[in-house]
């Protein structure tokens, strides 16, 4: 299952929230399927975004996309990290 691990530092997170649920629907019509939101424990304002994509080009294609980069800079984003991975195992103890 392809995911995509996105760290970036916000301006505010409650502003990046906002924008971050108003692009829900853009964001299920490229591909997400899933996701969970993690911020570091010493900083509210850097968000980690892990998601589970239909695939990775479809998430590259979402993420690369003159919009995002657009809904990027409303939302306060500085210098996104973006990794696409492909899963190679799940477990639970």
């Amino acid at each position: 299952m392809p995911h995509v691990l996105i760290i970036h530092e916000v301006e505010t997170y409650p502003a990046w929230k906002a924008v971050f649920d108003q692009a829900a629907h853009i964001r299920k019509r490229a591909g997400e399927i899933s996701y969970q939101l993690l911020q570091y424990d010493t900083d509210a304002n850097t968000v980690v975004h892990f998601s589970e994509w239909s695939s990775v080009d479809n998430a590259r294609r979402f993420f690369e996309s003159p919009e995002l980069v657009e809904i990027r800079r409303t939302a306060g984003v500085k210098s996104p990290k973006l990794i696409y991975l492909q899963e190679i195992e799940r477990g639970v103890l």
